[in-house]
């Protein structure tokens, strides 16, 4: 992985409360997982920023090398890797989700 992909991700992960870079944009999903992810986001109302991996390659390896996680999407709060759908799905369908989220000052609107 280069450098200035590295650093991108850095940058995105670390100036943003929380990620998700997704298949696609939130408008339209171009994976299962990563519409379930926008759907979870959108329900609790968090405001995110998303990286559509499939419009750079070099994003979209750079990425799974970040984490060392192979699969997309990926989700970052307050520039922590929090894993993948099936983690977010878990977490959102405990309340942990929306409690962790709260306890590191994310707004929520519901």
């Amino acid at each position: 992985m280069s450098t200035t992909v590295n650093d991108k991700i850095k940058q995105t992960v670390t100036e943003n409360d929380v990620v998700l870079y997704m298949k696609g944009t939130p408008i339209f999903p171009q994976c299962g997982f990563s519409s379930t992810v926008v759907q979870i986001f959108d329900y609790l109302g968090v405001n995110y920023e998303s990286v559509n991996v499939l419009e750079d390659p070099e994003i979209r390896q750079g990425i799974k090398d970040y984490n060392n996680w192979p699969t997309i999407p990926q989700i970052f709060i307050k520039g922590e890797f929090m894993g993948g759908c099936d983690i977010m799905r878990e977490m959102f369908e405990t309340g942990e989700l929306k409690t962790m989220l709260a306890d590191k000052a994310i707004e929520m609107s519901n």
